[in-house]
């Protein structure tokens, strides 16, 4: 019997690059181009979003919490993971407000781009 699998990417290098460049202390835009790399990378392991089946979600700040969550919701319309929410003190670059760790499942007989 085969097991599905999860899948690990990394995105951290661009997202430090685009957050330096251009979304530096903006909330929003960090958490709209974090799921933006998140959908790229399960672009590129012939996936999508429909697949994640947790979040982990950095924030500096308590108040933060509903922007984000609403950012990250937008992207996530009809997926269901399992989602923690984690305040900390500071994330690996002073201008990083948010971070957002996913985890996905592809399944063994998913029929994706990669597969076309």
């Amino acid at each position: 019997m085969a097991a599905d699998l999860p899948q690990f990417g990394n995105g951290g290098e661009h997202f430090d690059a685009v957050v330096a460049a251009q979304h530096a202390f903006d909330l929003r835009a960090q958490a709209e181009q974090a799921m933006k790399n998140v959908e790229q990378l399960l672009k590129e392991a012939g996936s999508d979003l429909s697949h994640i089946v947790k979040t982990t979600t950095y924030l500096i700040d308590p108040r933060y919490r509903e922007p984000v969550y609403q950012e990250v919701g937008k992207w996530l319309k009809g997926v269901f993971p399992i989602s923690t929410g984690v305040v900390v003190s500071a994330l690996a670059q002073p201008q990083w407000l948010m971070e957002i760790d996913v985890t996905a499942v592809i399944p063994d007989d998913w029929q994706g781009e990669a597969a076309e």
